[in-house]
């Protein structure tokens, strides 16, 4: 009924007839939004709040005036990036006035950073995320196995990425055991895809040696999903090292700095995963002809001293060298026989010396010149006084030929 009547109303009908505040603020509602289907405009963000309903909630401004806005959580779910205050944008959108409350807003259903692509600016918001928490950190990239046995891929069957690879793989190592692991690498759900992809490279065995993942080139909307967080986290924590290998050259995404190590194309990961095969041949057969003229030198040397050694006289002339030891031996012996018989002359007369000194001092020789020793019975002390003894002992006398045993009968002093 009162659109019917805003409808009738003509223009400056507020002055002949008064309105209520109700119609007045419907009638604002329906001039605003009914010229202001959609508008873009720019401003700086302020004032964001993000309540648990999912809706997004702030306040464009510039330099003299302000505007609230709102994204519903439909289209904030979409956004790419992360809105934060002091960030410039550029948003679409309808004026809606709450006629309530004689206020408006603008309700926004598209926006993008000003200066700057919403997905790189995304990219940079990520990357700065990851970063501190050490997902990038080049300390913990892991060596590829130099043979690998057993490779998984994580891509899409029917893309160029597989088939560039295998080429490369021919022509490197043939024999090698690849898995493919389906996985949708572009739109929606292609996230969840790779996330599950590398989930099953985990569980399989036997286990892998690498894990690829990877596709073909494309602009950065077609690779986005290989920058979406839960992809990038769930390669940093594969178990089995990793390669990224997404796009050309030009193109680096997350998984390439979360990755063991970035390949430029998957060809390239190919190059940096596998061994060629030429060249190791090339390699062996080097290895092989060095030892061989390392072995014919050794073997030039050792006939050298072979040679050496069988011109000695102790393997030319063995004889000779026996008949010499022998010649020294007798000459040994003989000079040992000298050298005994001088040692004896001479500890010979050295004893003659000391039996006639011993025969001169010994007391038998006194004996012998009609003298006697005498002692008490039964002791060794020489008898020099009479006194020492008295009538009844005993006395033992030593004379030249034998022994006299006495009994004191007397004794006296000389007179």
């Amino acid at each position: 009924m009162l659109d019917e009547e805003l409808d009738d109303m003509p223009p400056g009908a507020s002055n002949t007839r008064p309105l209520s505040i109700s119609q007045l603020n419907f009638y604002i509602k329906h001039l605003v939004e009914e010229s202001l289907p959609k508008i873009w405009v720019t401003g700086e963000v302020s004032d964001l709040s993000r309540p648990s309903s999912g809706h997004i909630y702030f306040t464009l401004k510039d330099e003299q005036s302000q505007i609230r806005a709102v994204i519903w959580r439909t289209t904030a779910q979409r956004l790419p990036f992360q809105l934060k205050d002091g960030l410039k944008v550029i948003c679409s959108g309808a004026v809606e006035v709450y006629a309530p409350r004689g206020s408006y807003q603008l309700i926004i259903n598209q926006l993008q950073p000003q200066g700057i692509g919403p997905l790189q600016l995304a990219f940079q918001q990520l990357h700065k995320k990851l970063a501190a928490e050490g997902l990038f950190d080049p300390a913990k990239k892991r060596p590829l196995p130099k043979f690998p046995k057993r490779i998984g891929f994580v891509t899409s069957p029917s893309g160029a990425a597989l088939h560039d690879f295998l080429e490369a793989a021919r022509s490197r190592w043939p024999d090698i055991c690849l898995t493919v692991i389906p996985a949708r690498v572009q739109g929606e759900r292609a996230s969840e895809d790779l996330v599950r992809g590398i989930r099953i490279a985990q569980k399989l065995i036997p286990k892998l040696d690498v894990l690829i993942v990877g596709r073909g080139g494309g602009s950065m909307e077609d690779l986005w999903c290989f920058n979406e967080e839960a992809v990038v986290r769930e390669l940093a924590v594969s178990k089995i090292p990793t390669v990224s290998a997404v796009g050309h050259e030009i193109d680096v995404t997350l998984c390439d700095l979360a990755a063991d190590l970035r390949a430029l194309t998957p060809t390239h990961a190919a190059q940096l995963v596998l061994p060629n095969q030429v060249e190791l041949i090339q390699q062996v057969e080097q290895l092989a002809r060095r030892s061989r003229g390392a072995m014919f030198n050794r073997i030039k040397q050792l006939k050298q001293r072979l040679g050496y050694i069988s011109d000695r006289s102790v393997l030319a002339r063995p004889h000779e060298l026996h008949k010499q030891r022998r010649q020294l031996v007798d000459e040994l012996d003989l000079r040992a026989r000298a050298a005994i018989w001088n040692v004896w002359q001479v500890k010979s007369e050295n004893l003659g010396g000391i039996a006639r000194a011993a025969a001169a001092l010994s007391p038998l020789g006194v004996l012998a010149r009609g003298y006697s020793l005498t002692q008490i019975d039964g002791t060794t002390t020489p008898l020099t006084s009479y006194q020492s003894v008295a009538p009844g002992d005993l006395i033992r006398t030593t004379l030249k030929d034998g022994i006299v045993i006495s009994e004191v009968t007397t004794r006296r002093a000389d007179s």
